[in-house]
């Protein structure tokens, strides 16, 4: 009778790869690092257990403002789910409300809740936008990530000032140049973030 992984647990799983990378679970600085790992990576993947609904938690206003609203240089911390290793970087939000806004302090906490999971960083961009178009049903959303992948700085191409943007514009940020270049212009840095 074989064990599943979830009997078998994260810690044994981390004790049993450390053995095949040629380590010794047993040494002192290692006694703790399956408990550790396991701790850190069901915190890194957390975002699986929100619920939007939950997390918005009625925080949704009726309002006339129909200007611009932005959200930027929100720190992302995420995991690359082709090697387990993070990318981190910024991320910028903004929609045009038509009647309702939402609290400002959520948006932060939606784009936590993506990035807590195994994620390509283009599918992270695309869920933090359809996700507030999906709540505020507001005239556009947009959304752009700009992020240092470790898995092209510390392996592969080994490119340690690399950086990628993604974006994702919807509704009237797609559509009107004017819009996306406003958008675009106000969280233009005077110079890099990183």
């Amino acid at each position: 009778m074989s064990l599943t992984t979830e009997e078998i647990g994260i810690k044994s799983l981390i004790e049993q790869m450390l053995n095949e990378l040629g380590e010794d679970p047993k040494r002192e600085g290692l006694l703790k690092t399956p408990e550790r790992v396991e701790k850190s990576l069901k915190f890194l993947t957390s975002g699986y257990q929100i619920d939007i609904d939950e997390l918005v938690n009625g925080a949704l206003y009726n309002e006339s403002y129909d200007e611009m609203v932005i959200v930027k240089d929100v720190d992302v911390f995420s995991l690359c789910e082709h090697h387990m290793l993070p990318f981190v970087g910024k991320c910028h939000v903004a929609y045009l409300p038509q009647g309702k806004i939402i609290g400002l302090s959520k948006v932060p906490r939606l784009i936590d809740a993506f990035s807590r999971r195994l994620q390509v960083q283009e599918r992270l961009t695309t869920q933090i936008a359809k996700c507030l178009q999906d709540i505020l049903q507001p005239a556009g959303v947009a959304v752009v990530i700009e992020a240092m992948h470790l898995c092209m700085s510390m392996r592969g191409v080994e490119k340690q000032n690399s950086y990628t943007t993604t974006s994702s514009m919807l509704g009237c940020f797609k559509e009107d140049a004017r819009t996306r270049s406003e958008f675009l212009s106000l969280i233009t840095p005077a110079k890099s973030r990183f």
